[in-house]
């Protein structure tokens, strides 16, 4: 069993929980997630499967898309709907969709964000939910993340209310926390605020319209159709820059040989060496040697 699974997590579940069930369900070890989901966030969850567990980093690595809803009123500990109300400031004015849209401008492009205290960062080799967990307010790391698209999904021209809600969907980066987003968008309209729901719709390149929920991997696994739910491992390297090899540079390439660089090679750091469209290996750009490509990853040498 070698591909990559699109599952639909569940919310209530960790995206370890994940990673054991398709451990248990398809009775193999080689399993492993392509990028931590909250408990209480549902969505696309990659899982990697045998040697497509080579590939997982290039999936997390990738950008993500998320439908979501800021809440204006109140913020909380968590920053999302299941922390502790931290401050509580009723909206005491009209919230128009043009100012929304605008603090949406601002926000969009590259931005710095500290991650919140209940988040798996880590600091002096301690998640910081853990310091949370105890009480312990520590420095964050600010980190730069790119917010690629920020869209309104509702149709509205202003709302009001002692506390306002709006949905909408973020294009973005590796490492962008959208519950603090939630909270920056909050702040640029004057109010406290939270993510009051999220869901992923798009990691890489996998999409709700191909995952599989757990129970459906169930079926798959007991009818014996294991190979519906795999795709192939070049789906999630789709993002990458590729070079068609021949059969003769393909045996160097599996044996993670250093070759000449190819005239036509791409103006990117890592490219996918492809042979009969699979993907065999990932190269790059020697540090040190100019005009010289090297393995990042051999992916397929038996």
């Amino acid at each position: 069993m070698n591909g990559i699974l699109p599952l639909w997590k569940p919310r209530g579940m960790t995206s370890h929980d994940c990673v054991f069930k398709i451990r248990k369900i398809l009775r193999t070890k080689k399993v492993g997630h392509t990028g931590t989901l909250d408990p209480e966030v549902s969505g696309v969850l990659p899982i990697c499967v045998g040697r497509a567990t080579k590939i997982a980093e290039y999936i997390t690595a990738s950008g993500k898309v998320y439908e979501g809803e800021v809440t204006l009123g109140f913020s909380t500990t968590t920053e999302d709907a299941f922390g502790e109300k931290v401050v509580e400031t009723p909206v005491d004015r009209t919230i128009t969709k043009a100012e929304v849209l605008s603090v949406f401008e601002k926000l969009t492009g590259e931005i710095e964000q500290t991650p919140p205290m209940f988040s798996a960062v880590k600091v002096k080799g301690k998640r910081l939910y853990e310091y949370a967990r105890e009480g312990i307010e520590v420095e964050r790391p600010t980190r730069k993340v790119h917010i690629h698209k920020l869209e309104l999904l509702d149709s509205w021209e202003e709302k009001s209310g002692s506390t306002v809600s709006f949905s909408f969907r973020v294009s973005c980066s590796k490492g962008t926390y959208v519950r603090t987003l939630a909270v920056e968008i909050g702040e640029l309209l004057g109010f406290p605020a939270h993510m009051s729901s999220l869901t992923r719709v798009k990691s890489a390149s996998f999409t709700k319209e191909n995952c599989f929920t757990l129970e459906e991997v169930q079926e798959k696994v007991d009818l014996l159709e294991i190979s519906d739910l795999l795709l192939p491992m070049e789906m999630g390297l789709s993002y990458l820059p590729k070079i068609l090899i021949n059969d003769t540079l393909a045996e160097r390439v599996k044996n993670g040989a250093r070759l000449q660089k190819f005239p036509d090679w791409p103006d990117k750091s890592e490219v996918v060496m492809l042979h009969d469209d699979k993907a065999i290996a990932i190269y790059q750009e020697h540090p040190e040697k100019p005009g010289i490509i090297k393995p990042v990853k051999v992916l397929f040498n038996d």
